[in-house]
């Protein structure tokens, strides 16, 4: 199972603990002795602790172990960890911790720490694809009597948002008719025959000048004008259609509930 941070499993974990700040934390042994500081603590995908992350300063030894929880017992009015039985030489048979484990996800890094800490008579088999940390409740189970705990829940307001349907506009075009008049001026020709006394009325015409003819027409060509309708279709206006957003800010108001911790002590005692 992997393995995180608690800051990255928590990043309010220190109002879980009601202020406390277990990285803050000294090692010490059951003794008395100051064998390192708490680092960090890692947890599972479930909030379950299940190591720590010691900074050892012993004499000749520094460097980062990981212990596993079970092994430990915190006592937050000495501001101290405590753990019995952790020798010299079980601390540098524990691997180096490093960051890569950790990114790594590295099973068999957990169980080389494992390895250190288990008591020689364990019956425990190691197989990476079955394994989980109830099969080590020594290293990993917490003492009720010294680890107890409870959860306080809250409750948020979560605000979400989903688009909904609220209506639909469409848009479309229909033929109209009506009916137009159009007025056009037209010409016609016509022909005006008038009989008019000559000027030379009574005069006598040379007989050489004479020209009598028979048959003798004058044409004239007359025309008139006639008017040609039809229709024609023109692009009268152009309509665009799209879709604007606007935003707007809804607020909305409820009553939550959290739950506080609440310690009554009968007599005197150092909690």
């Amino acid at each position: 199972m992997p393995l995180h941070k608690l800051e990255h499993f928590d990043q309010n974990y220190r109002e879980t603990f009601g202020g406390d700040d277990l990285k803050a934390l000294d090692l010490y042994t059951v003794g008395g002795d100051r064998v390192g500081s708490v680092g960090d603590v890692l947890v599972d995908d479930d909030g379950h602790f299940r190591y720590f992350i010691i900074d050892i300063s012993l004499d000749l030894v520094s460097k980062k172990i990981l212990l596993p929880i079970g092994l430990c017992r915190i006592s937050y009015p000495e501001r101290r960890v405590y753990i019995d039985g952790l020798s010299r030489q079980q601390i540098e048979n524990l691997p180096d911790h490093t960051e890569d484990a950790l990114i790594n996800n590295d099973h068999n890094y957990e169980e080389k720490v494992r390895s250190v800490f288990r008591s020689p008579t364990s019956d425990v088999t190691y197989d990476r694809d079955t394994y989980n940390y109830q099969k080590d409740p020594d290293l990993y189970g917490l003492n009720e009597q010294s680890h107890q705990t409870f959860k306080l829940y809250e409750e948020r307001l979560i605000a979400n948002k989903y688009r909904i349907k609220t209506g639909e506009v469409t848009v479309g075009k229909h033929i109209e008719t009506e009916t137009v008049s159009v007025t056009v001026p037209v010409k016609k020709e016509r022909v005006l025959i008038e009989r008019v006394t000559p000027t030379e009325t009574g005069k006598v015409v040379n007989p050489n000048e004479l020209k009598f003819q028979e048959g003798e027409v004058a044409r004239i060509e007359v025309y008139e004008e006639t008017p040609e309708i039809h229709k024609e279709a023109f692009v009268r206006e152009e309509v665009r259609v799209k879709k604007v957003v606007e935003q707007d800010i809804v607020e909305a108001q409820d009553t939550i509930r959290r739950e506080e911790l609440e310690v009554d002590t009968v007599s005197n005692l150092d909690v």
